[in-house]
Parts: C-alpha cells; structure tokens; sequence
C-alpha cells in the first residue's frame, strides 16, 4: 500500500517538473525574442525646406472706422411727427430724416414776428418826429432797442424750429430706425447711426521698434474673416506722434477704398504693411516645429544603413532651429536648415532623437502662405 502512494506521488512529481521545465524555456525564449525584436517604423508625414522669396512687410490686428460716422440725436426735445427714411437707406447730404413737432415754436414766431413788426413802425414814427425835433434822441434809440430785441427773439425761436428737423450731416448709409412716429424725444436721443462708408480707416498699432521702418504713402492690405478671398488695398495715411504709454506701440492709421461698400465700421482686420525690398528665406510649415523652452527644434528625416538591431530604411535626427517671421502656415528659418533637406510635417511629440520612421503623405494637410479655411 505505501509502495503505491509513493509511486503515484513520483509521478506527480514528474509531471510537474515536466510542465514547469517547458513552461521555463517557453519564458527563456520570449524574454531572448523580446531582446531582439524591433518596433515597427513610426509612420510620418514629411516636407522639403524650399527657398521662397518674402517681401518684407509688417502685420497686425486692426479695425475699421468710418471716415465720417456719427450716431444722430436731437438737440432739443420734442415729439416725432415724422420720420423721412427707412432703414439702410442712402442719403444725401443734408436730407430730412426726422421732424420733430414744431407748433409750439410757429405760434410763438408769430407773436415775435408781429411785435417786430409794431416795432419797426414805431421806430419809422420815431426816427419822422426825431427829425421834427419832436422825440428825444433817448426816445428814438428805445424805439431802435425794441426792435432788435423783437428780431432777436424770432432769430431764438427759428433756430429752436431749425434744430428739431433734423437732417443728415454729410452723404452716407443708415442703419435701423431707433425711434417711433409719436415718440417723445430727450435731447442726446439715438435716432438713427449714418456712416460714410467709401473710403473707411483702418487703425492698429505696432511695436515701438517698428517705427524707424515706417512712413505715410506705404502700401497697406487687408483681409477680413468675412470675406476671406479679397484683399483691400488703400495705404498708410498717418501715424501718432506720441506712443501708448501701457503697451510701447505707435497707433496707425491706413486709408482704404471701399468699393461696394463691404468694409464696415467695427470689423477686425488683419492688416499688412509692405515695406520696401524682398529677401530670400527658408521656408518649413509651422506644424513641423517643435516649441520647448530650450529651443525650437524639427525632426530631419535622413537614411540610416542597416545595423543588428535596426534594418536599413529611414530615420529621425532632432536639429535645433532659429526661426524668424511666419506668413501663413509657414514659418521661415533663420538657421539649422538647409534647402532640399526633408523633415517631418507633423505630430513630432510622438518621435523621439534615431527612431525609424515611414513617410506617407497621402492624408498630409496643405499648408498656404495666405490659407483659406472653409470653416473660418
């Protein structure tokens, strides 16, 4: 009986070594593969470093102004008794846009007219008896007194009726109608905005150290999110004397046309100074720069022979960049770079310094100077 439980226990025994055996050199062997395993090449988009020709030139935010803009309001207060435009209408200089009720002031202008009047006979009786030696000379400049006063306070009560119609101040566009026929008017009461809107300003600001580069009669352009596809051209029509005391800028302002009237007063803007002079750059998209607070960097694609551990194919190399102006989706390089050289365009936080990598620019974005996005 004790012979046969310590032959069964044996062969238990032989099993599990057995199984533990295979299971040890099974592991020994993944841990040899997993050395030398290799891990599939990153996939990569990639551009050339091109050489591209700039024209100098100075960008920033600016908005548009109009070059005569005001928002109408009455003088005196009064009552609407009638409104002369419509909304969005095109006017011309001194056209009636609103009346406001005057019959207080015509009554009254009668009775002044009429005392001026009784006035001027008096002061011809007056002036008929002085030459008869019948009045005072203190008589006959009362009369004359009276009569100016008369004619004073018509003046008074015509320019009261003069204020309550008001007409447009210079040729422009409207906006909407803020006020109702019958309304009851304070004085500084919005009525209505009328804007000038051919040619308009462009004003922003740039840098103090920008300043010696500047000068009235540069070409300016502008584009405008609204309508992407046009560029505005009008020219640089003034600069500030005196720089903002918080930021150090110099205020500008540029001139432009406004042909159909589509710069509107109020839009931002991105505005270009063109200076004189063209230089030649190298060019990369921005996208393909690497931003750390030791330096900007980019990802040079270039060859690598075959090693033990690494097949021959492609490779990453980080190179350090100084980079200067962008334009668009570019950023130009001052140095690190050659032209011809090809590097990755894309998702670099993934790569790291010697790793093998597979261009594939099938689904690679374009990059513009002047990008059109459908959705801005």
């Amino acid at each position: 009986m004790k012979l046969k439980i310590l032959s069964a226990l044996f062969l238990v025994a032989l099993i599990l070594g057995t199984l533990g055996g295979v299971k040890y050199l099974q592991i020994q062997k993944m841990i040899a593969g997993a050395k030398t395993m290799l891990p599939p090449p990153e996939t990569v988009s990639s551009v050339e470093v091109r050489a591209d020709t700039w024209k100098e030139s100075l960008t920033a935010i600016g908005t548009i102004n109009a070059v005569q803009g005001v928002t109408m309001t009455p003088d005196v207060p009064g009552t609407v008794r009638e409104i002369a435009f419509e909304s969005g209408a095109v006017v011309a200089k001194d056209a009636l846009l609103v009346r406001l009720d005057t019959s207080s002031e015509d009554a009254q202008l009668r009775a002044v007219e009429a005392q001026a009047e009784l006035a001027r006979l008096n002061l011809a009786r007056m002036r008929t008896l002085k030459n008869d030696n019948t009045v005072s000379q203190s008589d006959l400049d009362t009369a004359e007194a009276t009569l100016k006063q008369a004619q004073a306070n018509g003046d008074n009560i015509r320019a009261t009726i003069a204020k309550k119609t008001i007409r447009a101040p210079f040729a422009g566009q409207l906006g909407i109608r803020l006020i109702n026929l019958g309304q009851y008017l304070e004085t500084g009461k919005p009525i209505v905005s009328l804007q000038a809107l051919s040619p308009v300003y462009a004003d922003f600001s740039l840098p103090q150290q920008e300043l010696a580069k500047l000068k009235t009669g540069m070409r300016v352009e502008l584009v405008t999110d609204a309508y992407p596809e046009k560029r505005f051209v009008g020219a640089l029509t003034a600069i500030n004397p005196d720089l903002d005391q918080a930021t150090r800028s110099v205020g500008l302002q540029a001139t432009l046309e406004n042909p159909g009237h589509l710069l509107r007063p109020g839009m931002f803007a991105r505005v270009e100074v063109l200076l004189p002079g063209e230089h030649q750059v190298l060019v990369i998209p921005a996208t393909s720069v690497l931003s750390a607070p030791y330096g900007d960097s980019v990802y040079v694609i270039e060859p690598h022979a075959a090693t033990t551990n690494q097949p021959a194919g492609l490779a990453v190399r980080q190179q350090f960049v100084r980079t200067g102006r962008t334009r668009g989706d570019y950023i130009s390089v001052q140095s690190g770079l050659k032209a011809g050289e090809r590097i990755v365009g894309a998702g670099l936080f993934k790569l790291r310094n010697g790793m093998p990598v597979v261009e594939n620019n099938t689904l690679a974005p374009k990059s513009a100077t002047e990008p059109r996005p459908s959705d801005s």
